[in-house]
C-alpha cells in the first residue's frame, strides 16, 4: 500500500462514524480513548509493549489524498461532495501518550491513551490496534523464547510463514527488540539495523552430485561465514562427516568451520551424537544450530534432555504467534466533551471483565526501595491522584479483600507523552536502546511473574480515587 494511502487503513464503520459526526456537527468534539488489552497472551504472566514507532510515523502521514476520496466518492453510502473538503484538510492534531517500546505491561491497564476531536480519534482505531497488537504479540512471544533459552544465541526465520511482508518486517522488529539476536530477514536488517544471519537450504545441497561437493563449493565461496545444514540425507551417516572432511578443507587454508545446523529429527539426540564427532574431530569451536517448527515449549523441552544446541532459529510459531493468533487489544472510549469540558464514560458489560475503566488515567509502576522490585501496578486519575510518597494500601479492583499495603516505594510513571496537539515531543529512541531498555525492565519482576507456566498475577490496582468512579458511574447506569 503506498503511503498516501494509509488513510484508508481503517474499518468502514470509521468513516460512516466519521460522515455522521460531520453531519451533525460534533466532529470537533473532543474525546479520550485508551488503548488496553483483556487477557495476557499465550496464558503467560505479562506482555511486551511493541508498535509505537510504526504508530508515530501513521500519526504523522495521515492524510487523504485524491485516490482515496476518489474511491470513497464511490462508496454506497453516497457521501455528501462537502464532506471529501473536510477530509481534504485532514490532519491528527491530538495528543497521544503511550508506555515506551520493550515496557513490560499487563491486562487491564492503558497501555496507549489518545486525547483529540472525535473526528480524528475516531478514525485511527483500526490502525492503532493493527499496529499494536501485533508487533506487541510477536515481542511477547520472543521475550518467553528469551527466557527458556537463557544465554543461547536466538535467529528469527520466521519471514517465510508470516502473513505477508509487513509482518515478517515489523515481526522481525519486534523480536530483536524483545532479545533475539538476529534475523534471517534483509529487509529488517536494511531498515532497522538489525543483524542478519543465514546458511543455506536444502536446495544447495540437492543441486549437487554429491553433499560433500555441496559442502565443499559452499566453503569455497564463504570460507569465514560457512555454517553448514547437515540433515538432507542422513544427519550422523553422511551429513556430520561430510561437514568434518569441509571443516579439515577449510583448515588448510587457515580458517574455521563456523558450524552445523539441523533442520529436522530428534534435535536433542542429534545434537549430541553430532557435538561428540566435532568435539573428537577437534572442531569443539564448532556451533550447532538448531530449526524446525520451535516455540519456547519445545526448546525448553529440548534443553531438558540435555541437547548440545548453541543457536536457535525460530520461525513459524513465532512469527505468527504460534497457538495464539491475535493479542485482542482494544480501543474504548472513556472520556467525552460535555459542557465545555471533558467528562467521564463507561461502557457496562454483562461480561464483567469488558466493563471499562472510565476517565483520563495515568499508570505507576510501585518498585519497592527495599527489594528493588516492583510490587504493582497502580492505575491512577490523571490529575489529583499522583502517589506522593506516602504509604499506598493496593486492593485488587475486583477482589477487594486482597489488599497490600506499600510504603517505602518509587512510583514510576508508565505512560510518556508521544504527541502534544499533533505535534512530535518524544524523541524515538534507536532500536538497539529500546532493547536495552527492555533487558533492564525485565529485572524489575520477580521470578514468579515471568515464568512460562502458571506465573503469579501481577498486581494491577486502581486507586481508591479511580475505583470509586467507576463503582458511581456503574451505579448510576444500573439503577
Amino acid at each position: 500500500m503506498p503511503e498516501q494511502a494509509q488513510a484508508l487503513h481503517t474499518d468502514k464503520y470509521q468513516i460512516n462514524m466519521l460522515y455522521a459526526h460531520w453531519v451533525n456537527g460534533t466532529l470537533n468534539r473532543r474525546a479520550v480513548f485508551d488503548v488496553y488489552f483483556r487477557k495476557q497472551p499465550f496464558g503467560g504472566g505479562y506482555a511486551v509493549f511493541a508498535g509505537l514507532e510504526r504508530v508515530i510515523r501513521y500519526l504523522e502521514e495521515l492524510r487523504f489524498d485524491e485516490e482515496a476520496i476518489r474511491y470513497l466518492s464511490e462508496q454506497e453510502e453516497q457521501y455528501d461532495p462537502a464532506f471529501f473538503d473536510e477530509l481534504r484538510t485532514f490532519r491528527f492534531s491530538g495528543t497521544l501518550h503511550s508506555v515506551e517500546e520493550g515496557e513490560i505491561v499487563f491486562a487491564g491497564e492503558p497501555i496507549m491513551r489518545v486525547e483529540a476531536r472525535m473526528f480524528e480519534a475516531q478514525l485511527i482505531e483500526t490502525a492503532l490496534l493493527n499496529f499494536v497488537n501485533f508487533q506487541t504479540l510477536i515481542a511477547t512471544k520472543a521475550a518467553r523464547i528469551r527466557h527458556v533459552a537463557r544465554e543461547d544465541v536466538l535467529l528469527e526465520f520466521g519471514s517465510r510463514r508470516a502473513q505477508e511482508q509487513d509482518a515478517a518486517l515489523w515481526g522481525a522488529r519486534a523480536t530483536y527488540l524483545a532479545g533475539f539476536d538476529a534475523t534471517s530477514n534483509m529487509l529488517a536488517g536494511y531498515r532497522f539495523g538489525i543483524p542478519t544471519k543465514g546458511t543455506h537450504a536444502h536446495s544447495w545441497v540437492q543441486d549437487h552430485d554429491s553433499e560433500e561437493e555441496a559442502f565443499a563449493r559452499f566453503a569455497d565461496a564463504l570460507p569465514d561465514q560457512t555454517t553448514l545444514l547437515v540433515d538432507t540425507y542422513d544427519v550422523l551417516k553422511s551429513g556430520v562427516p561430510n561437514a568434518i572432511k569441509t571443516a579439515k578443507r577449510l583448515a588448510e587454508k587457515g580458517k574455521r568451520l563456523k558450524g552445523i545446523r539441523l533442520d529436522s529429527g530428534d534435535l536433542a539426540y542429534l545434537s549430541i551424537e553430532a557435538r561428540r564427532m566435532l568435539d573428537e574431530a577437534g572442531l569443539t569451536d564448532a556451533k550447532i544450530t538448531a530449526s524446525n517448527d520451535l516455540d519456547e515449549d519445545t526448546i525448553f523441552e529440548i534443553k531438558a534432555q540435555g541437547a548440545k544446541i548453541d543457536i536457535w532459529g525460530v520461525g513459524t510459531k513465532l512469527i505468527t504467534g504460534g497457538d495464539q493468533p491475535a493479542l485482542g487489544g482494544v480501543y474504548k472510549l472513556v472520556a467525552r466533551e460535555k459542557d465545555g469540558g471533558l467528562v467521564p464514560t463507561i461502557k457496562i458489560s454483562a461480561n464483567p471483565e469488558k466493563i471499562t475503566t472510565p476517565g483520563i488515567k495515568a499508570i505507576y509502576r510501585i518498585v519497592s526501595r527495599v527489594s528493588g522490585r516492583a510490587e504493582g501496578d497502580l492505575i491512577t486519575l490523571a490529575e489529583g491522584d499522583v502517589p506522593d510518597g506516602q504509604p499506598i494500601q493496593l486492593f485488587n479492583p475486583t477482589h477487594t479483600y486482597i489488599q497490600k499495603k506499600v510504603k517505602d516505594y518509587e512510583a514510576i510513571p508508565l505512560l510518556k507523552p508521544i504527541l502534544k496537539d499533533g505535534v512530535q515531543v518524544y524523541q524515538i529512541p534507536p532500536l538497539a536502546e529500546s532493547r536495552r531498555f527492555h533487558t533492564e525492565r525485565l529485572k524489575l519482576f520477580w521470578p514468579q511473574y515471568l515464568r512460562r507456566l502458571n506465573p503469579e498475577i501481577y498486581p494491577v490496582d486502581l486507586s481508591r480515587k479511580a475505583w470509586e468512579m467507576k463503582m458511581q458511574l456503574i451505579q448510576e447506569h444500573m439503577s
